[in-house]
């Protein structure tokens, strides 16, 4: 691979921080180590410039201090001049000219793509980390306000209720199991996990039937409240396989999900990884799409960088402003406004299709919406093989 592909399409930060020829550096202060070459280290010709003119060695000098690389490394991040405002204000309000200028060969007044994609990528998942940590997977728990308004919701349709079980053939301990859920439902909160009164553990026990004892060998876990979030029942694992799955999501989720949130946290953080895998995909499914304009895979997979990089930035500004507008504007005019907004988002990128490929208007509706259905798949089956690496490894 030559060296301008490879700027493009792996990237110009570690490149350029290896690459950069001596001299000045504009962020910090500090000069290159050593000297400067003055003859090839592969032929021994004389040097006239950065390249060797008889073999056509770079003049670079690998052998320096560590710290002048990562000095390197955060001027390529952190000196954002005006090229990367121009590319994220061009990103957010026409992603299809970014692509198009970037296709022409107008690429020195923008960000790299693969940079673009993973500044972006970057922001969006320690935003979606950091709201998840204020998830919490507790199932078993069930709002106080609404219990009382489903045992009031029964109580006035108790009759009716009643009527609709006497039109069913059911068996009397059938009955007796819906009354008994009925009767929990509707009982007061205070009282819904009390211990039996006296009355009911004097009572003698009615012998047991052979349906009581069939029953009997089923596992029993109490009211809802005192459920686990995950049983694994050993019956149902009848190959190895099914058993070291089994095994595996005990270890990873806890006997009883009580680990849970970790595996959910877990399952986020990779995702980042899943996404960036997906993208060379979203490309192909571009490849196939508009196999007829016979554009090479490289122009798909530019193109696959910025709408993913307008993906994440767009996601993020509409959830900023759904939060600002949730608390300082009154709820119908808020609730048009975000509307309006993810109707723009959608519209950005049905239009960044139309005028990348520069198709008609129906072949591009087409495209736009059988290429999406064919993407979700390839979401939906990444996020299972995503959901299935992160149960089975270590």
């Amino acid at each position: 691979m030559s060296d301008e592909p490879a700027k493009i399409i792996l990237g110009d930060t570690a490149i350029s921080a290896f690459e950069r020829t001596p001299g000045k550096r504009r962020f910090g202060r500090g000069k290159d180590t050593g000297p400067q070459q003055t003859h090839c280290e592969n032929c021994g010709a004389e040097l006239h410039g950065h390249w060797c003119d008889q073999c056509g060695q770079p003049a670079i000098e690998y052998r320096r201090s560590f710290r002048y690389v990562v000095a390197d490394l955060l001027n390529e991040f952190l000196n954002w001049d005006s090229k990367f405002f121009t590319t994220i204000a061009l990103l957010i309000l026409k992603p299809w000219r970014l692509t198009n200028e970037f296709l022409a060969g107008k690429r020195v007044r923008y960000v790299n793509p693969l940079r673009l994609y993973l500044l972006a990528s970057i922001l969006f998942f320690f935003a979606v980390n950091y709201g998840a940590k204020g998830i919490r997977f507790d199932p078993t728990k069930f709002p106080e306000e609404k219990r009382a308004e489903v045992a009031a919701a029964i109580a006035d349709k108790r009759g009716e209720i009643e009527e609709e079980l006497n039109k069913e053939n059911l068996t009397p301990e059938q009955r007796q199991k819906v009354q008994k859920a009925l009767d929990y439902l509707t009982k007061p909160t205070s009282s819904a996990t009390t211990t039996p009164t006296t009355e009911e553990t004097s009572s003698p026990a009615p012998a047991p039937s052979a349906s009581a004892t069939a029953e009997s060998d089923q596992k029993t876990y109490g009211p809802v409240g005192d459920r686990p979030f995950v049983v694994f029942d050993d019956a149902k694992s009848t190959t190895p396989f099914e058993r070291w799955i089994e095994d595996r999501a005990k270890e990873k989720m806890g006997e009883h999900g009580t680990k849970m949130g970790l595996f959910i946290s877990t399952l986020f953080s990779n995702l980042p990884y899943m996404m960036l895998c997906c993208v060379p995909l979203f490309a192909l499914v571009l490849k196939v799409l508009y196999i007829r304009r016979r554009l090479f895979y490289i122009d798909h997979l530019i193109y696959a960088l910025h709408i993913h990089s307008f993906f994440y930035a767009g996601i993020m500004l509409i959830v900023l402003v759904t939060i600002g507008l949730t608390r300082f504007a009154p709820g119908a005019i808020a609730g048009w406004l975000i509307a309006l907004l993810w109707i723009a988002f959608v519209t950005q990128i049905f239009l960044s299709i139309r005028y990348v490929y520069r198709q008609g208007w129906f072949f591009t509706i087409f495209k736009f919406l059988f290429g999406g259905f064919v993407y979700l798949i390839v979401l939906l089956a990444a996020l299972a093989v995503t959901f299935f690496a992160t149960l089975v490894l270590p």
